[in-house]
């Protein structure tokens, strides 16, 4: 009888640690591990949005990309969730004048977005979380979503858009932090430093200083809104200081972000309001209709 609890113990061992190896990247799965990773990630899955665009002369041109790549395999190793393959599409018209900047038509993001949340939750997902790492992405992303509700959809999409944080975090931030912090904003100090603690090998830190990242001035309008405003303000397409960063700051970043993002993901999965109130919704839609 010991030896038989002894054998169930080692298969009850041998699956767990089966479970625990099973990748969380969509391309690294084999198809027939794809059943547990829908059990284990609770049906969940990431889909990291970057971008190909300048950051300034020292961050490659997927830095955001890169970032949110990182940032999203940080955080299911602590929190399972299968994400997606690299994905870059979204809305960087301001940066077609810049070299490797990878600009599709606003059609052309909209319908592979709706196309690939779709695709997603026909392999079985019905949460979708959008991790965004790119600054021109966020208005374009909510648009999207609200648009969802003009039709039934199996699935949930979520959007990961922290604002604010702990004043322990933001004091020790503005601590360490070196350049003007409202100037800081693309390939500035913040975001190099993020990337000096995720990615060191690719960055080109001794030309960092030889491109201007100030604001130009260059339209002064009140009130109004015009699309050539970051042309207007940052012609370099580079705005802060990205040669004051620090691998160290990155890792004060990095840490943060990966903590919230963990809290904010298990929410989701443990989520069984936004569907339920979503169908609840489209049968009142339905009922109208009729």
């Amino acid at each position: 009888m010991k030896t038989y609890l002894l054998l169930f113990a080692a298969l009850l061992l041998s699956a767990y640690s089966y479970a625990q190896q099973i990748p969380a990247r969509w391309d690294e799965l084999v198809s027939s591990d794809f059943p547990a990773a829908l059990e284990k990630s609770s049906k969940t899955c990431i889909l990291p949005i970057g971008i190909l665009e300048k950051h300034g002369p020292h961050s490659p041109l997927g830095t955001d990309l890169i970032h949110v790549r990182e940032w999203a395999a940080h955080t299911v190793k602590s929190e399972y969730a299968v994400v997606f393959p690299d994905y870059f599409y979204g809305q960087i018209n301001e940066a077609r004048h810049q070299p490797g900047t990878f600009a599709l038509p606003s059609k052309v993001i909209w319908d592979l977005l709706e196309a690939t949340c779709d695709e997603i939750a026909r392999n079985g997902f019905d949460k979708i979380v959008i991790l965004n790492g790119h600054g021109g992405n966020p208005e374009f992303i909510q648009f999207f979503m609200q648009s969802l509700l003009n039709k039934r959809h199996n699935y949930a999409v979520y959007f990961y858009n922290p604002h604010g944080a702990d004043k322990e975090y933001t004091d020790q931030y503005r601590k360490m932090h070196k350049s003007a912090i409202e100037g800081d904003q693309h390939a500035g100090e913040s975001e190099t430093a993020s990337m000096l603690y995720y990615r060191p090998d690719l960055m080109k830190m001794d030309r960092a200083a030889s491109q201007s990242g100030e604001n130009q001035h260059r339209l002064n309008l009140t009130n109004v809104y015009t699309p050539i405003w970051w042309y207007a303000a940052y012609p370099n397409h580079y705005a802060g200081e990205g040669a004051k960063a620090t691998p160290e700051f990155g890792k004060f970043i990095a840490e943060h972000e990966i903590a919230s993002f963990i809290q904010a993901l298990k929410a989701i999965k443990a989520d069984t309001s936004t569907i339920k109130l979503q169908n609840e919704f489209f049968d009142k839609v339905d009922a109208l209709n009729k």
